[in-house]
């Protein structure tokens, strides 16, 4: 049995796409998944299956699709694959409020973005993940998601590192 880190890209943001963790959670039991847990209100998800990576995203947006009528990305990380990510992470850990993970649903060969007016934010992109370090704060970087998958021409989702950090914390236990 394998444990998985799922994220969803868009849920219950602004408004939109609202899912209940609750519901998620016991659908996803139903579907023989084992020890599923979620993380706040915006698409984590830890469970153990013997499926594939593959399969799990196949598996979790066909029933997003028919029970809540969202087609949702669903990116699938194993805890090898998270904690590499963040080991590998290029800039200073020390400020956690302004560190930021972009997973890109593909990997890209891309590795600059032309990024007007970005201040003192630092990025860096390293196959199928951006590395930021926003000191100008989330709410004023020019390194959104959007902006980030408007780009690199690829699906992306975003988490803080704390939020990183509990969804590997979670599924260590």
């Amino acid at each position: 049995m394998n444990t998985y880190i799922i994220l969803l890209r868009g849920i219950n943001v602004s408004g939109k796409n609202k899912i209940l963790m609750a519901d998620l959670r016991n659908l996803l039991a139903a579907l023989r998944f084992k020890n599923v847990q979620t993380y706040i209100q915006s698409g984590n998800i830890i469970l153990e299956s013997e499926k594939t990576k593959n399969e799990i995203c196949s598996i979790i947006n066909k029933v997003i699709k028919t029970k809540f009528g969202f087609d949702i990305p669903v990116l699938v990380k194993t805890i090898t694959e998270l904690e590499k990510i963040i080991k590998n992470y290029p800039f200073s850990l020390e400020n956690d409020k302004i560190v930021a993970f972009c997973f890109l649903y593909n990997p890209t060969a891309e590795t600059t973005i032309d990024v007007k007016n970005r201040i003192e934010d630092q990025y860096k992109i390293a196959n199928d993940v951006v590395y930021l370090n926003c000191k100008s704060g989330f709410g004023k970087t020019k390194l959104t998601n959007n902006f980030i998958e408007n780009k690199l021409s690829v699906i992306a989702t975003t988490r803080n590192l704390k939020t990183t950090l509990k969804l590997l914390a979670l599924a260590k236990e």
